[in-house]
C-alpha cells in the first residue's frame, strides 16, 4: 500500500509537468500565430497562478458545482458513525461529510491530502443502500483518500479546466479574426492554423489524461474498500444497485465526473467511449473474485 501512495505522489508530479508542457506548447503556438512571442511567459505565469488556486480551492469548487452541502453528526448519525469508524480503521483523520440532494446513487471523495479531505454522498445512495452497502461505498472513498488518489484527481480537475480555458480563448480570438493581420506572412498563417488545431485537440488530450488516471484507481479503491470492511459483497451489491438504477446526476459536469464512485454522466455517443470509469460488471466480478478467494 505504501508503494501505491508513493506512486500516486509521483504521478501527481508527472501530471503537473505534462500540464505545464501542454500550456507551454499552446502559449508558444499562440505567440507565433499572432507574432507576439512575448505572450508565452505571461500565459505560463497565468497558468501557474491558476494551478495554485485550483490546488488550494479545487475541492471547494468540485463541491460547489455539484451542489453539495456539509452536514454534521446530528443530521445523519448513522452515516457519520460509518465514516468515523472506517476512518479509525484506516488510520486517517475523519474527513468532512457532504450530501448532494440528488436521486442518483453516487458518492465521491476530494481534497489535497488525508488532513484536508471530504467525502460526499447523494441522497439517492442513502435512500436505496443498506448499511453494508453504504459501508462498502464509504470504505472505497476513504481508500481514495488513504491512497492519495484525491490529490491526483484534484490536479486533473485543475488541468482540464485550465487547458479548456486557454483553448477557449484561442478559439474565440481566431473566430473574431485575430489572425487577419498575418495574411501576407505564410509562416504566421501556418502557426495560426496550428493554433486552431491545438485549441480543438487540447481539451481532448486533457480528457484522455483524466481517463488514464481514473480507471485503474477505481479498481484499487474497490480492493482497498473490500479489504477494509472484510466484506467485498457489500461493495459489489452497491455497484449492482447503481447499475440497475441507471440514473445520471441532475447536474451534469464533465470536469468532476472522474471523482465519482460510478460514472455520473449520461453515456450517450462519444461520452460512452470516453468514460473515466471501468465497466461496472468488471468491478463487480473482481470484487466477487476477492470474496471467493478469501
Amino acid at each position: 500500500m505504501y508503494s501505491v501512495i508513493a506512486a500516486n505522489k509521483r504521478r501527481t508530479v508527472f501530471i503537473m509537468l505534462f500540464f505545464l508542457a501542454v500550456v507551454c506548447a499552446l502559449s508558444w503556438i499562440f505567440g507565433k500565430a499572432y507574432s507576439q512571442p512575448s505572450i508565452t511567459p505571461f500565459v505560463l505565469l497565468g497558468a501557474l497562478i491558476y494551478a495554485l488556486i485550483s490546488y488550494v480551492a479545487g475541492s471547494r469548487l468540485a463541491l460547489a458545482v455539484n451542489g453539495a452541502k456539509q452536514i454534521e453528526k446530528r443530521d445523519n448519525p448513522e452515516l457519520w458513525r460509518i465514516i468515523e469508524n472506517l476512518s479509525i480503521t484506516e488510520g486517517i483523520p475523519m474527513p468532512k461529510v457532504y450530501v448532494i440532494d440528488d436521486p442518483s446513487p453516487n458518492a465521491f471523495a476530494t481534497g489535497r491530502d488525508p488532513n484536508h479531505s471530504v467525502v460526499c454522498v447523494t441522497t439517492g445512495l442513502l435512500d436505496i443502500m443498506d448499511k453494508n452497502e453504504i459501508q462498502g461505498v464509504m470504505a472505497h472513498e476513504l481508500g481514495h483518500i488513504k491512497n492519495y488518489d484525491i490529490r491526483v484527481s484534484l490536479i486533473a480537475f485543475a488541468l482540464v479546466a485550465a487547458i479548456s480555458l486557454i483553448a477557449d480563448i484561442m478559439l474565440r480570438m481566431a473566430w473574431f479574426g485575430g489572425g487577419r493581420d498575418n495574411d501576407n506572412n505564410n509562416n504566421n498563417q501556418l502557426f495560426f492554423i496550428l493554433g486552431i488545431v491545438a485549441a480543438v485537440l487540447a481539451p481532448v488530450v486533457a480528457l484522455l489524461i483524466q481517463m488514464a488516471i481514473s480507471r485503474n484507481r477505481e479498481f484499487l479503491a474497490d480492493a482497498t474498500g473490500a479489504l477494509t470492511t472484510r466484506y467485498p459483497e457489500g461493495l459489489a451489491s452497491a455497484l449492482e444497485k447503481i447499475k440497475k438504477s441507471g440514473v445520471a446526476l441532475k447536474r451534469q459536469n464533465t470536469s468532476t465526473a472522474h471523482l465519482f464512485f460510478a460514472n455520473p454522466l449520461k453515456a450517450k455517443g462519444l461520452m460512452g467511449l470516453f468514460s473515466t470509469h471501468p465497466p461496472i460488471d468488471d468491478r463487480i466480478n473482481k470484487l466477487r473474485s476477492m470474496g471467493t478467494h478469501a
